[in-house]
This record gives C-alpha cells, structure tokens and sequence, in this order.
C-alpha cells in the first residue's frame, strides 16, 4: 500500500488534535478517548485472550505475574512531532480492578499512524505499588522494565521471570516509521461505568 506525503502529514494532524482537544475538554480525570468503564473492560479482556491465545510465553507471563495491564488499542500519529493515547484496565485474578490511560508525545524523525495494543505484566508488589504515582506513572521510571520482542520471549522461564515489569506489544496495524525520542505516562482514570 503506498501512502502520500500529504495523506500521512494529514492523519497524523488529525491524530494529535484529536488527542490534544480530548484532554483539555475533560475537566474531570484525564481520558485519551470517551469511552466507558465497561467498553474498556470488555476491550481490555478480549485483547488478553487473543494475546493468549497467540502467545504462549505471553500466557506464561499471566499464569505468573501478580497483574496485568492491559492497553487494547493505542493510537499513535505523528509527523516530526508525535502523539500516541489510549485507555486500558488493569486486573488481579481476572477481574478489572481499575481503569488507566496511557499517553505520551515524541520528537524526531517520525511520519505516519498506526494503532497497536500492549500489555504489562507486574511480577511483584514492588513493581505494582510504582503504578499509582499521585500524577501518574511515567513508564522510563519503573523499577525494571523490560519489553519483550519476539527472540527475548523465546528466552523467558519461571525462574527468569519473578521480579519487574515485563511488556508485550502485539496487534500493531498501520505505517509509522522513523526514529524519536518518547516518553510514556500511565495515569489512573474514572471512566462512566
């Protein structure tokens, strides 16, 4: 598929004023989109089982980590300066136990949209208690953050696998290519049930 200069500027101005105007018209808790509490949980838990589903190590991860978040759609845009937002849930024991929105910007070398989900698997309490910073978790201040690509899941066991925060991103659709500087915020929200 063969994308325009002007097609790719064009959607990603879209994306980052779609993302920009969403967060200054809430006078309430910060939501990257409107979406409903339980929207967000069903996206959430179908998003972990098609994880599941696909990935065993993933799977594994689960079977072992204390909580999962779960962001099932981000949607990243950008051209030289980016944006990227989506909401998630978080959840124990398989049950949603809070909602969060994950938001960042970036500079550099960046043109195109693309939208993808991510999961982060907390192996300890440690690792849990960093999430609910009073103005939110920014995702380069973890105790141990370590995301997972294809070669690095295939090295994992149970015994390599007790401590930190582990991410996997999966369901990447889209063009965004380039280089750039980004920094990921995690923030608690209290969406409409």
């Amino acid at each position: 598929m063969k994308y325009s200069f002007q097609t790719i500027a064009l959607s990603a101005l879209v994306v980052i004023s779609s993302l920009f105007t969403s967060g200054c018209a809430s006078t309430q808790s910060p939501s990257a989109l409107s979406t409903s509490g339980r929207e967000i949980a069903r996206e959430s838990h179908a998003a972990l089982r098609w994880l599941y589903a696909t990935n065993p190590k993933a799977r594994a991860l689960g079977h072992h980590a204390r909580a999962v978040m779960v962001f099932p759609k981000i949607v990243k845009g950008g051209f030289m300066v980016g944006g990227m937002a989506g909401n998630g849930a978080l959840m124990r024991g398989g049950s949603v136990r809070e909602f969060y929105q994950t938001a960042g910007l970036s500079y550099g070398m960046q043109a195109g949209v693309q939208s993808y989900g991510y999961a982060l698997f907390f192996m300890d309490e440690a690792a849990l208690r960093s999430v609910n910073q009073r103005d939110g978790w920014e995702i380069g201040s973890a105790p141990s953050l370590v995301v997972l690509d294809q070669g690095m899941a295939g090295s994992l066991s149970t015994t390599t696998i007790n401590k930190g925060i582990y991410a996997i991103f999966f369901n990447q659709q889209g063009l965004m290519g380039g280089l750039g500087l980004q920094g990921s915020k995690i923030t608690r929200i209290y969406p409409a049930p």
